[in-house]
């Protein structure tokens, strides 16, 4: 086997065209980036999980649905815009701040190599979900940052492979890792340009 980042697909190799992001692919990558929490080691980040699994979950319902208006997330919203409920246009919506979340606390970890991830965690929460969400669910993720591991710990489960062969070299990790989140923040910001030039994120 390979290192994690090896074994899943990178949002680098998501198609976008000028019809949109690619729908399926999105997904796919989206998926492996749940995954990512499993290295994080803590029962406290499975409320984000969760939350990312339920998301793509709806997202994935409307493209089964009308797979041939859906091939690409943008059209997926717009197709379902005349709808009453919308669920995957919300689903996408929150998905879409969950991993803005993720990106830019590994972006911060990649840009400040001193930093623990937990303060890392904690500052992206600041500037992307903490104003979406009530005193509870801020209690929850608070528990869920403080249980980031070290840094060090992170890092090396991510250079590891599972089957039990040479870990990968840094300068490997961080060049996919670096790739993967630049694509991310790509499609994130042009994804929510998107939904507020069209007013997608209202009525919910």
């Amino acid at each position: 086997m390979a290192p994690y980042l090896d074994t899943v697909t990178s949002f680098a190799e998501v198609p976008i065209t000028d019809a949109g992001v690619d729908t399926l692919a999105f997904l796919k990558a989206s998926e492996g980036l749940v995954g990512l929490f499993d290295l994080l080691g803590s029962a406290a980040f499975s409320v984000v999980q969760s939350d990312l699994r339920g998301n793509i979950t709806k997202v994935r319902a409307r493209y089964d649905e009308a797979p041939t208006l859906s091939n690409t997330l943008e059209k997926l919203v717009e197709n379902e815009k005349g709808e009453k409920k919308r669920k995957a246009t919300e689903g996408l919506m929150w998905l879409l701040r969950g991993l803005q979340f993720t990106c830019k606390a590994l972006q911060g970890a990649q840009a400040n190599t001193s930093e623990e991830l937990a303060v890392a965690f904690g500052k992206a929460y600041d500037v992307t979900l903490k104003a979406f969400h009530n005193f509870v669910v801020k209690g929850i993720f608070s528990v869920a940052m403080k249980a980031c591991p070290y840094r060090a710990d992170f890092f090396n489960k991510l250079k590891a492979d599972p089957a039990g062969g040479s870990p990968a070299s840094d300068d490997h990790v961080n060049e996919a890792l670096n790739n993967w989140l630049a694509a991310l923040d790509g499609i994130v910001t042009r994804l929510q340009t998107f939904y507020k030039a069209g007013g997608h994120d209202k009525g919910f």
